[in-house]
């Protein structure tokens, strides 16, 4: 059998093409499977504050208002003794006011709806106004032990975890019922659409409106604590210890940030999307610092 130049040609450009192919699908396959080497994303440190605040837990970013509300624990975290506080700082990292509003009890998590800030008290939901800076309601959560995170849906409804009870609450126009329990330490919460995220001890879960509960992925160091939005079924999560992770839809992960070693805590974070911006309190650190998400 003759074989010819052209044949032999072909051969080559076939065996290139396949062993192409095979790189392209390796490298897919490393990244999807969320290996170290598929490193994409990146965070670039802008800023930080000054060591004044005092206990910071969490940062809430006000688009509308272009501030940061942070919560300030100043104390123990799981006592009531009037010490805590809400701070506003603003978005270059100047403290405007670390006493915005006073007379907390261990506050953590925060969120926003029509002009109100609520927030995680310890055993309550504090209503804020926030035009006046004045606490128009509480909301007590019976039998709650340790209320952490907050966040708010479309309808209005307000959801908050309690991390040594093991719940979630759902309140509904005042009233607090039960949504989920017998969880291993729940704490940040992020309310998407008809859907509910919920950080439960190293694993992100998502509460479905039927209410099935599915896990997009675990792993994580087991102090998961803030969750953020960066575009449809891709997050940021915080793990308090003092790691922060980037999560895409199929469950896969980077590690963003470990300051474990230095002993940085990395808690509830807050985040401006239209600038790629992620807001840290570093909780025993005593500032926020603030990170572009490349």
């Amino acid at each position: 059998m003759e074989v010819t130049g052209l044949a032999i040609q072909e051969t080559y450009y076939f065996c290139t093409t396949m062993r192409k192919l095979f790189i392209v699908t390796l490298y897919a396959c490393i990244f999807f499977t969320g290996n170290s080497y598929a490193q994409v994303h990146s965070l670039v440190k802008l800023w930080e504050t000054d060591t004044l605040l005092r206990t910071p837990e969490s940062v809430l970013y006000d688009a509308k208002e272009k501030i940061l509300y942070v919560s300030e624990i100043d104390g123990v975290p799981n006592e009531k003794d009037g010490k805590g506080a809400i701070a506003k700082v603003s978005l270059d990292g100047k403290i405007i006011n670390a006493n915005w509003v006073t007379g907390l009890n261990a506050p953590k998590g925060m969120a926003m709806y029509k002009g109100k800030l609520y927030v995680a008290d310890l055993t309550e939901i504090v209503v804020i106004d926030m035009d006046n800076a004045k606490i128009i309601q509480r909301i007590p959560i019976e039998g709650s032990v340790f209320l952490n995170d907050v966040t708010i849906d479309k309808e209005g409804f307000v959801y908050v975890s309690d991390t040594r009870n093991f719940k979630v609450y759902r309140i509904e126009k005042g009233f607090v019922v039960t949504l989920l329990q017998n969880l291993q330490g729940p704490n940040g919460l992020l309310a998407v659409g008809d859907e509910l995220l919920i950080l439960d001890k190293g694993a992100l879960q998502k509460m479905l409106i039927s209410g099935s509960v599915t896990n997009v992925t675990d792993g994580m160091d087991p102090t998961t604590d803030g969750i953020e939005l960066v575009k449809k079924n891709e997050y940021i999560v915080s793990a308090w210890n003092g790691v922060i992770y980037y999560i895409y839809a199929n469950g896969s992960k980077e590690t963003l940030l470990d300051t474990r070693a230095q002993k940085i805590n990395t808690a509830d974070i807050g985040y401006d999307a239209k600038n790629r911006i992620v807001y840290v309190p570093t909780f025993y650190n005593n500032r926020v610092i603030a990170y572009e998400l490349k």
